[in-house]
């Protein structure tokens, strides 16, 4: 699940490939605004990024999105 965090005055987002799922992702960032704690995320390598959530502009929950790799078959015309 991708997670994109906009941070005041910077202009370039956080993104943080995450393993949670929406919902808990949107819990824990609703919570973290409400009591104005760090915002802590872990990615799918282990990585963790804390934001403080008084800097906070806007989050971006990525809905699950399949990669699929496809072929297209090959036809020699004659």
């Amino acid at each position: 699940m991708e997670i994109k965090i906009g941070v005041q005055h910077v202009a370039r987002e956080i993104v943080v490939d995450s393993a949670l799922q929406a919902p808990e992702a949107v819990e824990l960032i609703t919570a973290a605004i409400s009591s104005g704690s760090p915002l802590t995320l872990t990615d799918a390598k282990g990585n963790v990024t804390v934001v403080p959530a008084d800097v906070i502009g806007y989050a971006s929950v990525g809905g699950e999105q399949k990669r699929t790799v496809g072929f297209t078959p090959f036809t020699k015309d004659d």
